[in-house]
């Protein structure tokens, strides 16, 4: 099992907004919008850099789509943020109509996805929004694991034409991949290569794939953990191949 470490833990919303804040600097055609909650998602430093190109839209969520779409049209880059939650259910109309099936280059990025926001409640905790952003044609979905990752898949998305839905939170998680690692959409990353089992993890439960495999291997089995970082496009060519190799699938 090949050994991984980290120095520290790092909550994946700060490293989308660290890579927000390089794009403002990299990227005049970047704006970003956000529904009342600057400081939560990090988009702080955006703000006060480039204040002539974020809009704080308040908690208008529906609006603050709507408007992002429309910025598109003037070649515009819009970064639209709130929690996932509000990002996806309860403005999914708006997504639906106004960005996917037109196509718009909006970038939805969602913070405090899952079940990881206990203390606020069910009514800020949603699992169905990996399912209903994937459903949309033409939509990116992406799930990176760690701060390092979900910076360079911000920096990344820029570049993509097309809608993405960017999905990261809140709790602190281990930073170990690589801090110049090169983001490709639809790539799988192979972590450890194995025989016995494959574990394909996504998001925040990388790491903890990575402490099964140790686990496992504790007990003479070997573990393939593959990161499926993009949820859509799937790389179908990593997930056959993989479990047409141990023949037993993890997910």
């Amino acid at each position: 099992m090949k050994k991984y470490t980290y120095t520290e833990k790092k909550d994946t919303r700060s490293g989308f907004g660290a890579g927000l804040s390089e794009l403002g600097k990299t990227n005049p055609n970047v704006v970003a919008l956000c529904a009342d909650l600057t400081g939560s998602l990090k988009m702080d430093a955006f703000a006060k850099d480039h204040p002539e190109r974020f809009f704080q839209i308040g908690i208008a969520e529906a609006n603050m789509i709507g408007i992002a779409a429309g910025l598109t049209i003037g070649g515009k880059i819009p970064f639209t943020g709130t929690f996932a939650n509000f990002s996806t259910g309860r403005v999914y109309d708006q997504i639906r109509q106004s960005v996917a099936y037109s196509g718009k280059n909006v970038k939805i990025c969602a913070s405090h996805a899952g079940l990881t926001l206990g203390e606020d409640g069910a009514t800020h905790q949603i699992l169905e929004d990996l399912g209903l952003m994937k459903m949309l044609p033409g939509m990116t979905v992406i799930n990176p694991c760690d701060y390092n990752q979900t910076k360079a898949a911000t920096i990344e998305i820029a570049k993509h034409e097309g809608p993405v839905y960017l999905r990261f939170g809140r709790p602190t998680v281990p930073n170990f991949t690589p801090p110049d690692q090169k983001f490709e959409i639809g790539k799988a990353v192979m972590l450890n290569e194995g025989t016995d089992v494959t574990i394909f993890a996504t998001g925040h439960l990388v790491w903890k794939a990575i402490e099964a495999g140790e686990q496992l291997a504790a007990l003479g089995i070997s573990a393939e953990i593959i990161n499926i970082h993009t949820i859509k496009p799937l790389d179908n060519a990593a997930v056959l191949t993989s479990a047409k190799k141990t023949r037993c699938v993890v997910t």
